[in-house]
């Protein structure tokens, strides 16, 4: 938990470039974690729809970035 504070301190500091890096760790946080969730979800047996609707994206979005795993 602290190192999710201090990526959050870090994303809104007046130092640009620290911002920024941690918005990149930030994002690739939420990119693990969505495979993470939508693997769980189709693991339960969620419809690509079901998952579309919780995430506020197209069936054929969700599907396009997960199916191929």
């Amino acid at each position: 938990m602290t190192e999710l504070r201090e990526l959050t301190d870090a994303a809104t500091a007046a130092d640009p470039r620290a911002g920024l890096r941690a918005v990149r760790a930030l994002g690739r946080l939420l990119e693990h974690l969505e495979r993470t969730q939508v693997d769980r979800a189709r693991a339960a047996g969620w419809s690509w729809q079901e998952i579309a609707d919780v995430l506020g994206v197209s069936r054929q979005a969700v599907h396009k970035k997960h199916a191929r795993r």
